[in-house]
């Protein structure tokens, strides 16, 4: 279970998919700036979640979706059926810088070493330097590149990362921002389980929820969307995402996860109960504060 220290502060076992210095390590020291982090790596998501599930991680950071390349949705599918309950989001700008041991420069480098999607989004900047002969290599974790470089001392190497990645691992950026899009934002949600998650409410004010994420599915008839879309505008609830995802083994229909901004909780709860008899397994994912997505 979370511990406090003397000074009232929270440890906390956090989960991430990738490594310390990763994005997802960045955006959960973001969200707890006042608490002690000790990052567990998972080398996937589902992993993350069942670490939490089985309360050997206190929390566990999870992307949701990325302004460049849409929802990921599998995450959605492992939130719904995980019990897990979100209390946060937390929006995070996507920089990548070109590192490397100290001392070293661009032209000393050979190779760069990346996560897959880190080398699409600085496709502009590399471009130039594979047609010049350097390789450019896919890893598991643009932190673990980073790591490596460091660990095994690699001259000629660099690695496409993340600010914090350099400090921990103790590279020199090379190159500063040389992602393609100045606009990259990626949203991480913060998910505990129902063991902590008043705990964590109380210490992190939760209890000031505005947004709120719900899923459901619907009957195969016309209308039937829209019919909920109206009741909510009715209440006075604001919708800022819909997300659609096939249900597994019933061709054409689909799980809807959509994400409400409210005003008055009250009238929250109201136009919950008002769609509940419209929908099928509908469920409260989170109720929590909404991050700042600029």
């Amino acid at each position: 279970m979370i511990k406090r220290t003397s000074i009232q502060k929270l440890e906390l076992k956090t989960a991430i998919q990738g490594f310390p210095g990763s994005f997802h390590d960045m955006a959960a020291r973001k969200f707890f700036p006042g608490s002690l982090i000790e990052i567990l790596p998972c080398f996937t998501f589902k992993e993350s979640f069942d670490l939490v599930k089985q309360l050997k991680a206190d929390v566990a950071v999870v992307a949701i979706e990325n302004s460049l390349a849409g929802s990921l949705l599998p995450n959605y599918a492992l939130l719904r059926n995980s019990e897990l309950k979100i209390f946060g989001e937390i929006y995070l700008r996507i920089e990548q810088h070109l590192m490397a041991l100290k001392g070293q420069a661009l032209e000393d480098i050979n190779e760069i070493q990346s996560h897959p999607m880190a080398i699409i989004q600085c496709e502009e900047f590399l471009e130039p330097l594979r047609k010049k002969g350097i390789k450019i290599i896919d890893t598991p974790d643009t932190a673990l590149s980073a790591s490596e470089i460091s660990e095994k001392q690699l001259n000629g190497v660099a690695a496409l990362a993340s600010s914090l990645a350099a400090e921990m691992y103790d590279l020199a950026i090379i190159r500063h921002g040389v992602e393609t899009n100045k606009r990259n934002f990626t949203r991480f949600l913060v998910l505990t389980s129902p063991e902590n998650y008043e705990l964590i409410q109380q210490h992190h004010q939760a209890h000031h929820a505005n947004k709120a994420s719900v899923c459901f599915s619907l009957s195969h008839k016309v209308g039937s969307l829209s019919q909920i879309l109206s009741v909510l505008a009715f209440y006075n609830i604001n919708l800022t995402k819909i997300q659609s995802a096939p249900i597994i083994g019933r061709e054409w229909e689909y799980f809807f996860y959509v994400d409400l901004m409210f005003e008055d909780k009250k009238m929250y709860l109201s136009s919950l109960d008002a769609i509940r008899p419209l929908t099928d397994q509908l469920q409260i994912l989170g109720e929590y504060p909404s991050g700042n997505n600029q």
